[in-house]
Parts: structure tokens; C-alpha cells; sequence
């Protein structure tokens, strides 16, 4: 139920605070009784500005989004990327932030923030501590109206080499990575907004100039073009007072209207196909026009996408999928502002061409529309879609978010409601109706994507030629744009001071241990009404540790458990959960077999029964088996398509060796995963059960009474011994060695560099206090590292290092996508960072940096269910303290420049690391083979080119 307050033309809504009377209350929406609702205040100030407040004290934490009506579909012809790189733009500092500041004080204040750009909008977002509110305002706005003097052609040039990295990482370097792109240009009428992609091309990138940013800023980023949208600790008088101050005063824009809707038409079946340079199967999609987002259609479209192409119970899961015709199989319904696309997608088995998959997709259809759409069918839509909705409320970011494009698109914030309604009332007619509409003899674009020497398993000749004929820009508006700032009666200079200290509270839980060895820990949270459950049995991957000839057994034993059981098949099992809106799967760690569950309480008895039925018994059949050993053995091919799957691979490898089951994949190896047998899978299950050593986290809207007696049946579980085998020592580093596996062809190099720990696992010793040290080199965004080789050099899209630990090994590793061009520089630049941290340490200026970011974010570490539980799962799983947050908060606060310099000179070995480099051996060997150190060639599987090596 929303209550709405409509106010006249110049009514005041607050008095008693200064500046605050011009602000117009539009709406109030308050929740009443059950109904699903995230209720706000929403406000517009007299430049345009909308506001949006939702009041949520349940933790101290506070999300601030802004949302520019600005996307890609607002760029030109020619100009393509330019909304998304002016967000890059829009971290770089403004009058009174300095270059490279916005990241360090958000970060600084405990915070953390991003920006995104999609077809149709841009937002900026940031979640803190709720006593950082003013500070983040105040940083919003000052980019809002305050940007353009503080742009430099220096910036402009090391953002757009950040963004053609973004797109080498994202698109170019990628399997399947152009796909999208051929579809855009295909699909969509030339100057369609929608026929290039958000990340545009990279000879439109080297088009513009700065003077472009700058009008791009004018005309789009005005106060009446944005969604100022403030969600958690806060009250929206103490909200409005702050908005008023930062932003009142600025100036609005030019005037933004809404695009038509554009939908295209398909006069006849197109076809388009590509090769790509990083794929190893073929790929065949087919794309169909549909509507609009929030069209009466989109909930039957969104329910039809699932009856066909989603889950073990689709048509297309069952049809091709199953009958192992294709490896994958799918649909789904995309819908945007302008326009929507409704597309199936199957990659074949090997040797079948997409021409058959062609066919094989149309007598799937035929085969459904004989099936028709079921009661199930409909159930299992509604469930599904209510659990996603209220899991989506579990964070004040999730509720912001949806409040700012309910806003921006539909012009009304309290959307949740009416699209509940839209597809609770779904029925079989809608579906089978869009269905006939959209569909059933409608024209379609056909893609193939084509692997080097796989052009004959083409779809069809392309027969679509990009017709510029008629074509007429329109007017953007770019003419006689003003910059005008802001005036004000303060001194926008100085950052604001922080507000009192938000009082964070860890998590209340509760611990109960059970005679026959398991052990659980809850905590309860009433804040939505679902319970998350996990249950940890000791095993895992390393019961492989002894004996690699059948590595995999373990990952491809828990794949096998989520399939048929005893009494149910793994469809029965999957349409009873997504009626119930629940989950339950089963998978493996390192270390452990883990059963998730997730449910709302109200269908908590019945997700249970079904977790029993998975956990207890299981159906092994040869079918099941068979389909899902064939899809790991082409997965590893895939894998060796994607030079960052690549270095993952090869680089465990050369920290471990190739007889260490830490050097090998779980999912085995195909030599490995061919010498299973369905009798190993019987008897993997028969010795994996057990409770003693069992580990269950539970939290949600449950009281510990009301849950344990809903876990008796883990009594079941027989009380046996299961040793997890002591890993052997990895090989130690002599000296650094680079090693280099060729990708020809490849935009990047992926950098893999560090070497194995003896850190173990720890939450208050050395290999935490490790993690301290390490936050300032490559831990955060304002490191040294990332602030060398991206913001400085603009090599790469992004650049970290960091410690991991276990119960039984650790690692150092930094990783990055570098433009190939630059891997010899980055490579000197790299090394020279590290070694400048051992030989130099850390300063004043980053230890402060370091203890004010880390000591700051506790706000934000146990706000949701998933949070919740991770935190109570750590002390459960490494026997910590109830306060080791309170210890490690001590520890920051004391600890001193000499111990952090000591850990960098103890932990980072520059000289004996083991440096990965996969990218092109053409561009790249000649530059590394300068700079003095062993080079040894690799294939993809990390063996050696040549005899030399390891």
C-alpha cells in the first residue's frame, strides 16, 4: 500500500533548518501489514534533482546512489564508448578532490564504491559507515557540479588506455567476447541506440578529445538529468539538510527527455557469423525482438524464457541438453528501456555443426508447443520469482538500487509491489500468447560463432548488409553549452568532517555441539524472512591428495549427488524447490563436502526434506553419469581457450608441480577424469558420509529451538573417521624465473608472479598481520601497484596482490591483464614497486591510510544473511575466539611502520618468485629477453617447449 502526499507549488516541507524550505516532498510510501514494499521519502529540489530516502537503522551502514539518466544510447554516431568512459572520468578527481582521491578517502572512510554504465544509464555508488554520509555527499556533488576545470589531457589520455584495456580483458580477449557486438550491429537499424555496445569501439575511443568529455558532461550530467537515491542509517530530515547544502546549489542543466521506444523490425530471417580467435566449440544464437522493460509482457516473456531454457526442467535442457546433443542449451528475455530481445543460445557437442543445432532448436519448439505450458510450470515461475525479490531486500544497497531505477525508468520508486503483482498473475494463456506473438514464426537474427577452422559448421551465409541510407542524427543538443558552478555560502574546500562513530555489534550466535561429533553455530536475523543453512562434512578435494590417477572423483561424485535420488528425479527435485523458492546443492572445497541451502522460512520443513533426500540417497545412473563426465572433459578444452584460465592452471602448477594435488585442477585433469567409473562415484559417496568433524552454520528468521529439531535427521549420518591427508611441501623458489605460455593473437598478457607461503591461516597472527601489510602494495584500489600500472600507466583495466591462506598452505600472488605491448615495462615496474616497498617500506601517510580503511569497514562486513553466516562459519571452521574482531581491531590500531617494514622483508622475496607470463610469444619475448632473467617456454597444460625447465 503506498500512501502519497502531493504538496502545492512552493508549500514548505521542513522548517528549522537553514537552506532546506525549497525541498518538495513528493511522496511518502510506508509499509503496512505484510505487503513486499521498501519504503521511502522521495523528494525533488528546485534544480531538478530527485531525492529518494529510505529509513533502515538495522545496521549502521548507509548507501548513497546516483543515478544519471545517461547511457551508451545517448552517444553518437562515431563516438561510441563515451558514456562509459566518461564514468572512468568521473573518479579522477574535481575541484576540491584531488587526482586519484575520490577511491583513497571512500576507501579511507571504511567505505567501498563503483560505478557502471549500461545501455541507458550511469550510476556511482558507495556503501560506509552511516557516519560517513556527508563526506560521500559532499564527494558526490563536488563531481556533479565541479568537475570540468580539474579534467587534463593527461587524464583524458591514461583513462581511455584504462578503458581499451577494459574492453581487451572484457571483449577482445575473451571467448565468445565479440558475440554481443555482432549481435548489436546485426540486430539493430544503423544509429539505432542499441547497435554498438556500452564499451564501443577502440577506433571510436581514439576519435574523441577532451573537448567532447566536456560537453558530454553539460549536456547529460545536469542535476535534472539525476536519481539521488540514500538508503540505511539515516533519517531523511539529517538527509535532505546534508543534500540541500551539497547540492542545492547547483545549477541545472539542459532540459533531458525520454527516447522513444524503438524496437526493431526483422523483415526477414538474417544471418551474421564471425571467427573467433579464443573459442574452441562453436557457438549458435538466435535473437528475436520483443519489448520494452516494464512492458505488460514482461513477465510472461521472463516465465516462457525459464519453461524453455533454464534449469534441468526446460525444454531445451531436455531436448538437447540431456540427450547429450549439445553441451549447453539455454534462453533467456532481456529487456532494456528502448527495446527488448528474447534469445537461445546451444553450444553443440564436438563435431556436430551449428547448421544441425539450427534444426535441432525449431523441433525443440515444435516439441513444446505439443507440451505446452504447465501448472507446474506456472508454480514454480511465482515461487521463484517472489524468493528472488525478497533476497534482493537483504542489503540497503539492494533496496537502493531498485529504488533508483524504479525511479529513473518508471518514474516511481515503489515498483516492487506492482511487478510482484504483474507476475504473480502470469498464467498459462500469457505464456503460450507471447509465446505466438514473439516467436511462432517470427523472423530472427542467427549468429555463429566460429572457432579458427571451423567455418564450415556455419548456420547460413550472412545475408544482412548495415544499410546507412536514410539515416539522420539527431539533434543531441550539443550547442551552446555554459559551464556554470555553483555559488555558496560555504567553503566547498574542506572535507567534512566525519559524524560520530556508528556502534557496530557483531553478530549474536549460538553454539551447540552433538554427541556423535557435529557441531553448529547460529545466529538469528529477522530482518527478511529466510534462512540460510550450509553443512560442511571433512573431505574435499584433498582426500585426492595420495593417489592423482583419479583426480576429479571427489568434484565429479558431489556434480553426481545433485542429480536423481532414490525416490525423486533431479527435475521432480528442481520443480519442488523453485516452487518452494528454495535451493539446496552440493558441492566440494579443498577440504570439505558442503551441502547450501536456502529457503524462506516458511518452506523451511519442506527444503529439508528434499536436502535429505539429496544427502541420503542419491541415485547413481549411467545416463546422468555419462552426460556429466563428457561435459568436464570438454570443459578442460574449453579452459584452454581463455588465457586467464590458463594462468590460474599453469601457474598452480609451477608453485606445486604437477604431482601435487594443489598443482592439479579439482576437476582433474582429462586423462584423470576418463579413467573414472560410475563404481568410483558409488563408492566415492559410500566413504564420504560421516558426523564426526561436521560443521553446520545456520542463520535466518529462526529461533536455535525452533531449528534443531528440524536437523535431528543429520543423526543419520554414520560416526566414522575421515582423515583429510597431510599435504606435501611445495617446491621452494631458487631465483626468479619467467614462465611463458603462447596465446598467439592475444590483446593482453595475464601476469600470474609469487610463490608459495609457509602462512598458513590465521585471524589474529602473522598471516593477518601479512594482510595488513600487503593492503597498501596491492590490496586496495589506491595501492601502489594499481596506481603505477593502471592509473599512471594505463596498462591495465586492474592489478592486485595479496595473501591466501588455508589450514594447510598459503600463497603469495599478484595478478593482472596487461596491454601486450607493455609487459616488458610492467614487468620492470612490478618488480621495482616491491622492492621499493621491502627496501623503503611503507610510509606514514599509507600506515594511516591502512588502519583508517580496515578499521573503519567493520559497518558493512555482517549486514546480510550471507555476511552473517561467513563470520560465525570462520570461528566454527578455524575454532576462533567469539572476539578475534575485537583483537584484530587492536592490532590495526597498534601496530607500527617497523613491523609492517619487517613483515615486507620477511614475506615479499622479489628475487624468488615464480613469474607466469601468457600471452603473444611475438610481441612479448623479444622485450622480456632483455631484462636478464631465464625464460622457459610452456604449452597450455604447463609442460615444457623446450627440455629445459622444470
Amino acid at each position: 500500500m503506498k500512501k502519497k502526499l502531493l504538496l502545492l507549488a512552493g508549500a514548505a516541507i521542513f522548517t528549522g533548518y537553514a537552506g532546506f524550505s525549497q525541498a518538495k516532498l513528493i511522496e511518502k510510501v510506508v509499509k503496512k501489514g505484510n505487503e513486499l514494499v521498501i519504503p521511502y521519502e522521495k523528494y525533488r529540489l528546485p534544480n531538478g534533482l530527485t531525492v529518494i530516502v529510505h529509513e533502515d537503522h538495522s545496521d549502521p551502514v548507509v548507501h548513497l546512489d546516483v543515478t544519471y539518466h545517461v547511457g551508451s544510447a545517448r552517444e553518437e554516431i562515431g563516438k561510441s564508448g563515451f558514456a562509459h568512459f566518461f564514468e572512468h572520468m568521473m573518479f579522477q578527481g574535481s575541484d576540491n578532490v584531488a587526482d586519484e582521491q575520490h577511491f583513497k578517502i571512500v576507501t579511507e572512510s571504511g567505505g567501498t564504491l563503483n560505478g557502471t554504465t549500461n545501455q541507458d544509464r550511469t550510476n556511482y555508488f558507495q556503501t560506509v559507515p552511516s557516519n560517513q554520509l556527508e563526506k560521500m555527499l559532499w564527494l558526490e556533488a563536488d563531481r556533479m557540479g565541479f568537475l570540468l576545470d580539474a579534467v587534463t589531457q593527461q587524464k583524458f589520455e591514461v583513462q581511455r588506455g584504462t578503458v581499451k584495456n577494459e574492453r581487451g580483458q572484457r571483449v577482445d580477449n575473451v571467448p565468445y567476447g565479440l558475440v554481443s557486438e555482432v549481435i548489436a550491429q546485426n540486430f539493430y537499424p544503423y544509429g539505432h541506440p542499441y547497435s554498438w555496445l556500452t564499451i564501443g569501439y577502440v577506433e571510436d575511443l581514439d576519435r574523441v578529445n577532451v573537448n567532447d568529455l566536456k560537453n558530454f558532461f553539460l549536456r547529460w550530467y545536469g542535476p535534472n538529468n539525476a536519481v539521488l537515491t540514500i538508503g540505511g542509517d539515516v533519517t531523511p530530515a539529517e538527509a535532505l539538510r546534508l543534500v540541500q547544502k551539497y547540492f542545492g546549489s547547483i545549477p541545472r542543466g539542459p532540459e533531458v527527455k525520454n527516447m522513444d521506444k524503438m524496437v526493431p523490425t526483422l523483415e526477414k530471417h538474417r544471418f551474421a557469423s564471425y571467427t573467433d580467435n579464443y573459442a574452441r566449440f562453436p557457438l549458435f544464437l538466435q535473437v528475436y525482438p520483443t519489448v520494452p522493460n516494464y512492458h505488460p509482457d514482461q513477465a510472461a516473456l521472463a516465465c516462457l524464457a525459464q519453461v524453455l531454457g533454464q534449469g534441468n526442467n526446460s525444454v531445451l535442457y531436455q531436448q538437447l541438453v540431456k540427450k547429450q546433443l549439445a553441451l549447453q542449451a539455454g534462453a533467456s528475455s532481456g529487456l532494456s528501456e528502448l527495446s527488448g530481445q528474447f534469445m537461445f543460445q546451444v553450444v553443440p557437442f564436438p563435431g556436430k555443426s551449428l547448421a544441425s543445432m539450427f534444426h535441432l532448436l525449431n523441433n525443440a519448439l515444435d516439441s513444446f508447443e505439443v507440451r505446452g505450458v504447465t501448472d507446474e510450470d506456472i508454480a514454480k515461475f511465482k515461487g521463484g520469482y517472489e524468493s528472488q525479490l525478497i533476497n534482493g531486500l537483504q542489503s540497503v544497497s539492494g533496496k537502493v538500487s531498485q529504488l533508483a531505477a524504479f525511479e529513473t525508468f518508471a518514474g516511481n520508486p515503489n515498483m516492487l509491489g506492482e511487478l510482484l503483482k504483474r507476475y504473480q498473475a502470469v498464467t498459462k494463456e500469457d505464456v503460450m500468447r507471447v509465446y505466438n506473438k514473439y516467436i511462432k514464426y517470427k523472423h530472427s537474427l542467427n549468429v555463429s560463432a566460429l572457432p579458427k577452422g571451423q567455418e564450415k559448421f556455419i548456420v547460413g551465409e550472412n545475408n544482412y548488409t548495415v544499410n546507412k541510407d536514410g539515416y539522420r542524427a539527431p539533434d543531441y543538443g550539443y550547442d551552446n553549452l555554459k559551464y556554470v558552478k555553483a555559488k555558496d555560502n560555504f567553503d566547498r574546500s574542506k572535507i567534512p568532517a566525519n559524524g560520530p562513530n556508528p556502534v557496530v555489534k557483531v553478530p549474536a550466535y549460538w553454539k551447540k555441539d552433538w554427541p556423535n561429533g557435529i557441531k553448529i553455530i547460529g545466529a538469528e536475523n529477522t530482518e527478511i524472512p529466510t534462512v540460510t543453512l550450509s553443512i560442511s562434512i571433512p573431505g574435499g578435494s584433498f582426500m585426492e591428495a595420495n593417489d592423482l590417477s583419479k583426480a576429479g572423483l571427489v568434484s565429479l561424485g558431489t556434480t553426481m549427488m545433485n542429480e536423481d535420488t532414490k525416490n525423486y528425479t533431479s527435475e521432480e527435485i528442481s520443480r519442488q524447490l523453485q516452487t518452494l523458492g528454495s535451493s539446496v546443492s552440493v558441492y566440494n572445497s579443498n577440504d570439505k563436502i558442503v551441502f547450501q541451502v536456502q529457503s524462506q522460512v516458511k518452506n523451511l520443513d519442506a527444503t529439508l526434506k528434499l536436502l535429505e533426500e539429496r544427502m541420503f540417497r542419491p541415485k547413481f545412473n549411467q545416463d546422468d553419469f555419462d552426460r556429466n563426465k563428457k561435459q568436464v572433459l570438454e570443459s578442460f578444452k574449453m579452459s584452454k581457450s581463455q588465457p586467464a584460465a590458463i594462468a590460474d592452471d599453469v601457474f598452480a602448477k609451477i608453485n606445486y608441480g604437477k604431482n601435487h594435488i594443489l598443482g592439479t585442477s579439482s576437476n582433474g585433469t582429462e586423462a584423470s577424469v576418463s579413467a573414472i567409473t560410475l563404481a568410483d562415484i558409488q563408492n566415492f559417496y559410500d566413504n564420504a558420509l560421516t558426523s564426526k568433524g561436521v560443521e553446520v552454520v545456520v542463520v535466518g528468521d529462526i529461533k536455535e529451538a525452533d531449528v534443531l529439531p528440524k536437523l535431528a535427521f543429520l543423526n543419520n549420518l554414520p560416526a566414522k573417521d575421515i582423515v583429510v591427508p597431510t599435504l606435501a611441501k611445495a617446491p621452494a623458489v631458487e631465483k626468479t624465473k619467467i614462465y611463458l605460455v603462447d596465446v598467439p593473437k592475444s590483446a593482453q598478457t595475464e601476469f600470474r608472479v609469487g610463490y608459495v607461503t609457509d602462512l598458513k591461516y590465521d585471524a589474529t597472527g602473522e598471516y593477518y598481520k601479512a594482510g595488513l601489510m600487503n593492503y597498501v602494495l596491492g590490496g586496495a584500489f589506491n595501492s601502489r601497484l594499481n596506481l603505477n600500472l593502471r592509473e599512471d600507466k594505463a596498462w591495465t583495466y586492474g592489478a592486485r596482490s595479496g595473501f591466501s591462506g588455508g589450514k594447510q598452505t598459503g600463497d603469495f600472488e599478484f595478478s593482472a591483464g596487461i596491454k601486450a605491448e607493455a609487459t616488458d615495462s610492467a614487468m620492470i615496474e612490478l618488480m621495482k614497486e616491491i622492492k621499493g616497498y621491502v627496501n623503503g617500506g611503507i610510509t606514514d601517510e599509507e600506515l594511516t591510510f591502512m588502519k583508517n580503511a580496515i578499521g573503519q569497514r567493520d559497518a558493512l562486513r555482517y549486514e546480510t544473511g550471507f555476511q552473517k553466516a561467513g563470520f560465525i562459519g570462520n570461528i566454527l571452521n578455524y575454532n576462533l575466539p567469539g572476539d578475534y574482531v575485537e583483537q584484530q581491531n587492536k592490532i590495526i590500531n597498534n601496530i607500527t611502520k617497523a613491523e609492517i617494514d619487517a613483515l615486507a622483508k620477511k614475506w615479499l622475496t622479489p628475487d624468488k618468485f615464480n613469474v607466469l607470463l601468457v600471452g603473444d610469444k611475438a610481441k612479448i619475448l623479444p622485450g622480456l629477453q632483455k631484462l636478464g632473467y631465464e625464460i622457459i617456454e610452456l604449452d597450455s597444460d604447463g609442460n615444457p617447449v623446450q627440455k629445459k625447465g622444470f
